[in-house]
C-alpha cells in the first residue's frame, strides 16, 4: 500500500526532525530566547502534525477493515 508507506516515511522524518530539535536544545545549541522559542514552536508544530498523521492512519485502517468486512459479507453464501 503506497498510502501506508507514505505515512510511515512521513512519520519517521518528522520524528527525526523532532529529535534533532530536542538534541539542539539539550546540547546548548540555543544561544538566545528568540531561537529557543522558535525551536519550541517547531517542536510543537511537528507534534501536532504527527498526531494528525496518526489520526488519518487510523481512519485509513478502519476504512480498509470496513471494506474487507463488506467484501467478506458479499462473498458469503446464505
Amino acid at each position: 500500500m503506497d498510502e501506508i508507506n507514505i505515512i510511515s516515511k512521513s512519520q519517521k522524518s518528522l520524528k527525526e526532525r523532532l529529535q534533532n530539535i530536542g538534541d539542539a536544545i539539550l546540547a546548548g545549541g540555543v544561544d538566545n530566547m528568540e531561537k529557543y522559542k522558535y525551536l519550541i514552536g517547531q517542536a510543537h508544530a511537528i507534534q501536532l502534525t504527527l498526531q494528525d498523521i496518526s489520526n488519518l492512519y487510523l481512519q485509513i485502517i478502519l476504512e480498509l477493515k470496513r471494506l474487507m468486512n463488506y467484501q467478506n459479507l458479499l462473498d458469503t453464501d446464505f
